[in-house]
Formats: structure tokens, sequence, C-alpha cells
């Protein structure tokens, strides 16, 4: 019996075993092998053990419209470095610009506003003018998110604004009476933090907030719990308390601190949220840091250290294998595997003598985005590294 006439289950099992190499040859030999082989079943173990290629732990496909064999090429290049740097957008006035991705789209906070821009598909580029601009508050937005129908902004007029991403009606809520520092949404649930040292609950169908809860310090980052029955506040860490608090949603009582040994103004400015028990962190203490839930709250479960002991502003996760982290100093982006203690690739994307740290940063399966003070920048992987026909 000839190798393609076995059962697909059977060939199945038997390409499991193979490297990304030996199925590029594979499916060189025939049409009929080329067609099986392009399958992503056939690729999927071996996205699953790669950088961002769109396969969670848990097994999800991100970008299922995406063929995984291309993803697992562009892959290589993620672990290698290999990327085109280009400028998309640039302007005169220093800013501290947030952004976020929505498939081909990308939105970047300027002073007051929100832009919207086309990523073209082909190219990754981003359009030169906006296609839609959200204003609404009366000083610079300095936090924002999405949902599938919202854009919930944060500002430095203590303001909070919902925006409906398909009418041009925003709603204001007003709580904070100093700038709103961070902010996230899930389900209806809004939590911001702010200056005034109060972390607020609203609902969407109240412009109050539904329960304010007074802290000890200043709150500089959020994160809802996907399970949505908790969230956790970063704090500048000034006073001699945990940064990292876990309060309960629904009673609005602190459950908890995550970490014993933050040393004095080791603020927390980035929490995201991998699982609905494990979360990471980073702040001034250059430390990237991995807790889970369901083990002691003390110590965090992994950590990483920025190794040019600058302040880390954000990071990004690609649900697997990758982190994505910005730094204080340079524009310095970091590549980092989380089954290695070492960074894995930086990019210095500052030239100018003054020096602008990494606001955000976002990624997708193929470009890499960073907001610095004065421009966006890009890289762009899908170049020519490795082979796979």
């Amino acid at each position: 019996m000839l190798l393609s006439q076995l059962p697909e289950d059977l060939l199945y099992y038997i390409l499991s075993y193979l490297d990304y190499r030996s199925l590029s040859r594979l499916s060189q030999v025939c049409r009929s092998f080329y067609r099986f082989v392009n399958r992503d079943a056939v690729w999927k173990k071996i996205a699953k053990a790669l950088l961002n290629t769109g396969i969670t732990r848990e097994g999800k496909d991100i970008y299922p419209l995406i063929r995984l064999k291309d993803r697992v090429k562009i892959a290589q290049n993620w672990y290698s470095g290999i990327c085109r740097r280009r400028i998309p957008l640039r302007w005169k006035t220093k800013l501290l610009p947030w952004l976020q991705l929505d498939g081909d789209t990308l939105f970047l906070s300027q002073a007051a506003d929100i832009k919207v821009y086309h990523i073209h598909k082909d190219s990754g580029r981003l359009q030169r003018s906006p296609f839609e601009v959200y204003s609404g508050h009366k000083g610079d937005v300095c936090r924002f998110v999405l949902t599938d129908s919202l854009l919930i902004s944060g500002g430095s007029d203590g303001k909070i604004v919902v925006h409906s991403r398909r009418s041009d009606v925003p709603v204001e809520y007003s709580g904070h009476n100093q700038e709103v520092n961070c902010v996230d949404a899930k389900d209806g649930l809004i939590i911001s933090g702010s200056r005034d040292r109060t972390a607020r609950i609203w609902s969407l169908t109240c412009t109050a907030p539904r329960d304010t809860i007074p802290m000890c310090d200043r709150v500089w980052s959020v994160a809802i719990n996907p399970a949505l029955s908790s969230f956790v506040t970063g704090t500048a860490c000034c006073e001699n308390f945990s940064p990292l608090c876990i309060w309960d949603v629904e009673r609005s009582i602190c459950l908890g601190t995550l970490g014993s040994d933050f040393r004095r103004g080791a603020g927390v400015l980035d929490i995201r949220f991998e699982s609905p028990f494990q979360l990471f962190t980073c702040g001034y203490d250059t430390f990237i840091r991995l807790w889970d839930l369901r083990l002691c709250p003390r110590k965090c479960a992994m950590e990483w250290e920025e190794p040019h002991d600058s302040a880390l502003y954000c990071i990004q996760t690609d649900g697997n294998h990758m982190i994505a982290s910005g730094s204080s100093y340079y524009g310095v982006v970091r590549l980092w595997d989380k089954r290695q203690t070492e960074c894995l690739q930086f990019f210095q994307l500052s030239s100018d003598p003054v020096s602008s740290p990494v606001y955000c940063l976002r990624f997708n399966s193929s470009h890499l985005y960073a907001a610095l003070a004065t421009a966006v920048h890009s890289l762009d992987f899908r170049q020519n590294g490795t082979q796979i026909r």
C-alpha cells in the first residue's frame, strides 16, 4: 500500500512526527500530498510549539482565516528577529499615545482624540489619514479599550467616555476628580483607576459609578478577570503595601494581594490576564512577572528581568509562549520566550537624541506596532527567512 493510500486519520498520525522542514519537503512530492499537507490540522502540533502562530495554550485558533502553514513560516522570523522596520505615522508634539488593534484596523490616541486607521492587507502599512476620529475628552486620553461594539476611554479630565462604534453619540461618565490612568471593560462591566487614589466600578446602564473603592495609592493599571468575578489593580507602590490587589466585583472587597517583596516605588504599569488563573504584570521594578492565582499569592510563578534595568511600560502575550515588552529608554521592544529566562530578541526603535519609552505595543500574526512619543513604529515579520514552500 502506498503512503498516499492510507486512511486520513492514520496519515495525520504519521505526519505528526515530522518537523516543519520535513513537511515542506513532503508537500513537494506530488499534488495530492501538497493539498493534504496544506491543511491546518497537519501543522497544528508544530504551530503550538512555536511563537505567535495564533494557537493558544488551550488549542484555540486566534487567526483562523490565515493558513497555519503560513503562520509557521512567519513564526521562524519572530524567533530569529527577522523583520522590516517602518515608521508609518509621525507627529511633532510629544504625546503619551495608546493603541489597540482590531483586525485590519489600528486605533491610536493622540492628545484628546482617538484616531482610527486602516491597515493595508498586503503591505501592513497604515492609511495616511484616519477614516474615523473619536472625541469627547477635554484633556488627553490616557487609556482606552475596545469591545465588540464600544470604545471606552479614560482621560486626564477625570472622565470616562463610552463611544458606540456604530454611532456618533458618546456617553460621558463622571466620578473621578483627577486623571483616569487606566480602564478595562468586559461584558458591560467597566473598571477604572485614577490618580485620585480610587478604583471605580461602572455598568453601562448608569453614568454614575456603581461603587467606589478607596485605595492607599495612585492606581496605574487595572485588569478584569476573564471570568468576570474579580479584577486586579496595580498602584504606584509609594506606600508600604503590595501594589497588586485582587477585588471581588460584586462585593467590592479585597480578596488578597500578590507578592511581598516589592521595593518602594515599584509601581505596576500594565496587567494582562491570560486565563482566569494566570496574569502577567510589569512596571517600574524592571520585571515581567507571571502570577498563578491557584498557587501561593506571596510569590510569582515565573519572572523575567529587563537586562538594562529599564522600567517596563507595557506587555502583550500571544496566549502561548511569547511575550512582547516595551521599555522606558530608547524605544526598546523585547521578545521573550516563556520557556527561557533570557530575552530572545530586542529592537531599538528610537534613534532620536532624546529617548522615548514604548508607551504601548500590540501585535498580530505578522506585525508588531509600537507607540512612542512622536511616532508609531512597525515591525513586519513577513520576510524571507525560513523557506516553507
